[in-house]
């Protein structure tokens, strides 16, 4: 296999591999701010400047995605990864408390963080625990 297959594969591979997405619980609007060139530098190292949200986002986040797109990782390829740009996607939030799925604890706290666990699971969503004191 010549060089130009082996990183023909690793780019082909390598591209949309990173996501990371961050829910905050907030209900989410149609706001979405994107910025798809995220300057970070040395594999992450140093990270990009922050996304201004306070003016657009008047009533604060519900979620933040970062990604590495194809086009990403291949301009992180070809700067041997000195450049690493990101793609990150702010959807803003409504000012309301999302609605999730609630599991009431009682004494048995090792239950009812099980019973969250498979909910959450089940559901692929996050849910809220309530612990009685």
């Amino acid at each position: 296999m010549s060089r130009h297959h082996v990183l023909l594969a690793v780019l082909l591979f390598a591209g949309g591999c990173y996501h990371a997405t961050i829910e905050t619980g907030a209900a989410p609007s149609a706001q979405v701010i994107q910025k798809e060139w995220a300057a970070s530098w040395i594999g992450g190292l140093v990270p990009p400047d922050p996304v201004e949200t306070a003016s657009k986002c008047p009533n604060g986040v519900s979620k933040v995605e970062t990604q590495h797109s194809f086009l990403n990782m291949v301009a992180n390829v070809l700067t041997f990864g000195i450049y690493t740009p990101m793609t990150i996607t702010v959807t803003c939030g409504t000012g309301r408390r999302a609605e999730l799925p609630t599991v009431h604890g009682s004494a048995d706290v090792a239950a009812a963080v099980a019973e969250a666990a498979a909910l959450s699971y089940a559901g692929d969503t996050a849910v809220q625990l309530e612990l009685a004191r």
